[in-house]
């Protein structure tokens, strides 16, 4: 079925179709209405291909997130998804998995797609390759990140300062001998939390701060450094433990509550999370949490896309970076 069928049974030309299609204001209503009329006798369906490759852009979006096991990631889609449905776009989920090969090949799946634009939380502070893709005219945004020189449009939470907040929660109970847990270091928002919570430890006489490291943000590299801590707090008298994210954080908690010689939350040591998703607090102790706007960061992100229209430029690009909030749970106060 092609266009031309719906222009001859409509009594139009194929133009006029093609208007209704992709302008409909710039047509009279009831020629428009004679032509979905044709198109519904028909059962004819567009070729969002064809148009795809006539307009040089589609009506997708493309989100890579680091872990679409995390629900803090499937919260930013929602938020994501709901703004980019009011202007007409579907937004295309993608899981790098925190790798940066895994990453690397889904932008090329989606550069050769022409999506109508990249949102994206990077593995590495190597952005090359988006680079080229935003030079290519693709709009580029960096999604739970800092832009820093890169120039690219950016929606982020203040980690440095979630991690200082959560940090200062347990010196202000008096804990002193503090743990971090979440890795691999080389991804920005768990260097910023850490350095956060380093910087807050460092301003109090006597307090410490034990870096535990993980190999990615998941619940079993949670449980995994949970084992580990259980020792620790036997050995040398932990005290308040803070997780890069709540998934490491439930991770830990189990660990330490139903392991040997289990370790009481938050009597013999307390325990802070990140991102404050809804498992957070339905734990077994419910989880002291750093809370980000996960649907906001979503929904923002996506207007910084459409901002940048057909011409992606580095002299107008907005940074847009909200503050975190502490959520106090039964974790570090009974």
């Amino acid at each position: 079925m092609s266009v031309r069928e719906v222009a001859a049974l409509a009594g139009v030309s194929v133009g006029t179709v093609s208007n209704v299609l992709n302008r409909p204001d710039h047509v009279k209503p009831d020629t428009v209405e004679r032509v979905h009329r044709a198109i519904d006798e028909l059962g004819y369906v567009p070729n969002a291909a064809a148009r795809q490759l006539r307009a040089g852009r589609s009506r997708a979006l493309a989100l890579v997130v680091l872990d679409v096991a995390n629900p803090f990631f499937t919260d930013v889609a929602r938020g994501a998804e709901a703004r980019a449905a009011e202007d007409g776009y579907t937004v295309l989920l993608a899981n790098s998995d925190e790798s940066p090969e895994r990453e690397a090949s889904h932008l090329e799946v989606f550069e050769e797609q022409r999506v109508g634009g990249l949102l994206i939380s990077p593995v590495e502070d190597d952005l090359s390759r988006l680079e080229l893709a935003r030079d290519r005219g693709i709009p580029v945004v960096l999604v739970d990140r800092e832009a820093g020189t890169s120039g690219f449009p950016s929606v982020s939470v203040d980690d440095v300062a979630g991690g200082a907040l959560a940090a200062r929660h347990l010196l202000d109970l008096g804990r002193r001998r503090l743990a971090f847990v979440g890795g691999p270091l080389r991804i920005r928002q768990v260097a910023d939390r850490h350095r956060g919570a380093s910087e807050a430890v460092a301003a109090v006489e006597g307090a410490s701060l034990h870096l535990v490291g993980t190999d990615e943000m998941s619940l079993d590299e949670g449980r995994r450094a949970g084992e580990v801590l259980r020792a620790l707090v036997r050995e040398t008298g932990i005290d308040g433990i803070v997780a890069a994210n709540d998934l490491l954080a439930i991770g830990v908690e189990r660990a330490l509550l139903f392991g040997p010689d289990p370790v009481q939350v938050p009597d013999e040591v307390a325990l802070v999370g990140y991102d404050d998703i809804s498992f957070a607090a339905s734990a077994v102790v419910p989880i002291t949490s750093v809370r980000q706007p996960r649907e906001l960061i979503g929904s923002t992100a996506v207007e910084l896309i459409l901002e940048q229209g057909e011409r992606p430029d580095r002299a107008t690009a907005r940074h847009v970076v909200f503050e975190p909030s502490l959520v106090i749970r039964a974790s570090t106060v009974p």
